[in-house]
């Protein structure tokens, strides 16, 4: 049982005892007690001084005075107004940590049967260009809160939804058969998303072109999009689409194919996995049909026009366009779809979508209707909206071609991270392969962490020097820590040092602060999975991997005579390098054993 868990049971039994009330312990709120205040944990007393009819000062001092007469685990207390704060016997925090030190997998909880099954949608890119700056921290944002759930006992599937139709897609398309003389991947060299994002780009540069041309013949600018000859083609492109025209779709499949073989190989190297991918291709048209059925059951109406609107002005929101009057669907319509199926693949208890800020309405819109159509977990789905992550220099754009692509800098970070590794003499001894791995493991964790220990909610600016340093809260400051921790361990190990009994060894306030924060871990995982926020994790590792060099600084190891004390320094170790690693784990950060 952990400390927390003996102390609220205790203080339940207290107030039972002393005030006749019945207090669940889960009730018992706790805390860490502030640095400036002796003590380790503090108890809040104010839910009591109602039924004891006593100043919270005096009802403080009974429930400590009852503590330390009948929990072992209480040394002494102070009271600060309505504060109890509790000091820990010393020797006690020896079993706490034999605690944590025999739990494997400590501080997550594994699914059962019939745990609630999440499911957690990320991703979502378009066909028509790579992944880059934004999609990143989506990613790692989704497959983080993915893990995190998971690591508190929940089932999870974790989806993405892949835009591969529309009108973005076709522009694409037609600028490949205008001016692609045949290019594939192979032929160019080039990832297949990479390739069919230049042509993206090159189709806006045409466009553009078109329009000031027709501009510059007297047109305004609102007439010369309307005449553009070359949106026409595109528009006529995704009709003929629509239709199901055999040219047009052969070669949709065709270079769809080449972006999808890109967007593997950039998933796998950023870590991040899917059990279940959709496709707008495949779920809009479910879509329509869920929307005409509301429609039947007079939960929608038709206007004049012919098109589907939702009203719903009665949830304080205006009237939504479900279907254009060209019976042609828009987004809200391709996510009703996709609900369907998911709904129909997996018994959802929630929903959670990982999506930008700048969706926040679409998604209130979206649980109403999905409510309104029938899903049982439509009321009650979770948008993960998360701020936008911009560079020093500024925002991007995919058309003009100015976005920072995921590829690109995962290749600038491991090789910062390769030349900054060098330059520190942390690859001094190191075979080619190992140099390899060190900067691929340090490069993309230094990404990862400087891109997650922020607030999600926060839009953000990602400094790519500022990531790689191994001093500071970044990725490679706790790499490197969990590679110490390993070598001293190895060092222990290569000179036969066992581990004895340590139980009477009375722990230093360093040691003590360090169980205390290993033992506050499982808390910590449950709360980022209540609050969404992988922050909550990355913060708590690095206050975690602070304290451990603090400790190692002021505590003697490998060289400690007492073998007592010198096997508790190693069992904490080996518990800190544990949980380094699991929370790493969480945010999708590998930690390497040598550095």
């Amino acid at each position: 049982m952990s400390i927390d868990n003996i102390i609220a049971e205790a203080v339940a039994r207290a107030v039972k005892e002393l005030y006749g009330v019945d207090a669940d312990p889960a009730s018992v709120q706790l805390s860490t007690t502030k640095k400036e205040f002796e003590g380790n944990l503090t108890v809040v007393v104010f839910p009591w001084v109602k039924a004891a009819r006593k100043s919270p000062e005096t009802v403080g001092k009974e429930i400590g005075d009852w503590l330390v007469d009948n929990e072992p685990a209480v040394s002494r207390f102070n009271v600060i107004k309505g504060f109890l704060n509790i000091v820990i016997e010393p020797t006690y925090w020896n079993s706490v940590l034999g605690h944590i030190a025999q739990m494997p997998e400590y501080g997550t909880e594994k699914a059962g049967e019939n745990s609630p099954l999440v499911m957690v949608e990320y991703s979502s890119p378009n066909t028509n260009k790579p992944l880059h700056l934004g999609h990143i921290r989506n990613n790692l944002l989704g497959y983080s809160l993915a893990e995190i759930l998971k690591a508190c006992g929940n089932r999870v599937v974790k989806t993405n939804i892949v835009n591969d139709r529309g009108i973005h897609i076709c522009k694409s398309m037609l600028a490949w058969k205008k001016w692609g003389d045949g290019a594939t991947p192979e032929s160019t060299g080039k990832k297949g998303d990479h390739l069919i994002g230049d042509f993206y780009v090159l189709f806006d540069k045409h466009y553009k072109a078109e329009l000031a041309a027709l501009q510059e013949q007297g047109m305004t600018k609102e007439e010369a999009e309307a005449a553009s000859p070359l949106m026409k083609e595109a528009r006529e492109m995704l009709v003929a689409w629509e239709k199901k025209d055999p040219e047009v779709r052969q070669l949709w499949e065709t270079m769809n194919s080449w972006v999808y073989a890109g967007f593997d190989e950039t998933y796998k190297r950023m870590g991040v996995d899917f059990d279940k991918i959709y496709y707008e291709s495949e779920t809009y048209l479910e879509g329509k049909e869920k929307v005409l059925e509301g429609l039947e059951k007079g939960l929608m109406y038709r206007r004049e026009d012919g098109s589907v609107w939702a009203d719903l002005t009665a949830d304080g929101l205006d009237h939504k366009l479900l279907l254009r009057s060209d019976g042609t669907s828009v987004y809200m319509t391709q996510d009703i779809g996709t609900a369907k199926l998911r709904y129909q693949d997996y018994p959802i208890d929630r929903m959670v979508y990982v999506v930008g800020n700048e969706q926040n309405y679409h998604f209130q819109v979206l649980s109403l209707l999905l409510d309104r159509l029938g899903f049982k977990w439509g009321k009650d789905l979770v948008h993960f909206s998360y701020g936008m992550v911009e560079l020093p220099e500024g925002k991007m754009k995919s058309r003009e071609g100015t976005v920072v692509d995921a590829d690109d800098l995962m290749d600038e970070m491991v090789s910062t991270a390769r030349q900054v590794s060098a330059e520190l003499g942390k690859l001094d001894g190191c075979t080619p392969q190992e140099v390899e791995e060190i900067s691929e493991t340090v490069g993309l964790g230094a990404l990862k962490y400087f891109l997650l220990k922020v607030d999600p909610r926060k839009n953000m600016t990602f400094n790519p020097k500022e990531s790689i340093d191994f001093n500071g809260n970044t990725g490679p400051f706790i790499q490197y820590t969990y590679a110490r921790i390993r070598s001293v361990l190895r060092k222990a190990e290569e000179a036969g040092m066992a581990i004895v009994p340590y139980e009477t060894v009375v722990p230093c306030e360093r040691e003590i602060t360090l169980i205390q924060t290993l033992a506050d871990f499982p808390a910590t995982v449950r709360e980022a999975g209540r609050s969404f926020s992988p922050a909550l994790i990355a913060n708590y590792v690095y206050e975690l991997v602070k304290q451990y060099n603090q400790f190692y600084h002021d505590c003697s190891i490998l060289k400690e005579e007492d073998e007592a004390v010198r096997s508790l320094r190693l069992v904490l170790s080996e518990c800190t390098a544990r949980v380094v690693k699991t929370a790493m784990a969480l945010l999708g950060i590998k930690v390497p054993e040598r550095m």
